[in-house]
């Protein structure tokens, strides 16, 4: 068994879609950034990747590479989670946190946790997301910002 982490975050701006766990969320700002920008996924992507000692996401997939400007991030947690299976590694379970004051991630929460786990072929009981605010402080509180936080537990086949 192993354990990973990951983080990640986006600016909030205008003239993009915000997506959250592979799914579009409506509100009248997105994520900068080279793909979709979809912080969770990209947390939890690093977690798997960190977990199975294999980098991050920004070496497997980077913005200085053309083929992935505005690629969804669900595309690439399904490769990270392809390239783990030839390592012999499985997901187990994902527990995760968004923080956003704006806009409110809580009603969509199902709806990601069922996303996040088709993709990674694991339950959606082995999925856990959590939306938070901070209450008003940092970027994320002034409404600047999304980040999020994610833990993962691998095994590894033998």
């Amino acid at each position: 068994m192993r354990a990973g982490i990951g983080y990640d975050v986006h600016k909030l701006i205008k003239g993009r879609r915000l997506v959250i766990g592979g799914v579009e969320i409506p509100y009248n700002k997105g994520l900068a950034g080279h793909s979709d920008a979809d912080v969770l996924t990209h947390a939890i992507s690093d977690s798997i990747l960190g977990a199975a000692s294999l980098g991050d996401i920004g070496l497997h997939f980077p913005d200085t590479d053309g083929e992935y400007k505005n690629i969804s991030s669900i595309i690439l947690l399904g490769k990270v989670c392809q390239l783990i299976k030839t390592k012999g590694f499985a997901v187990i379970n994902i527990d995760c946190v968004v923080v956003a004051q704006v806009p409110k991630i809580s009603p969509f929460v199902m709806q990601i946790r069922q996303t996040l786990a088709t993709t990674m072929g694991i339950d959606v009981d082995n999925v856990s997301v959590k939306a938070t605010t901070t209450e008003g402080l940092g970027f994320e509180g002034k409404g600047k910002g999304i980040s999020a936080f994610a833990i993962c537990m691998l095994n590894k086949k033998d």
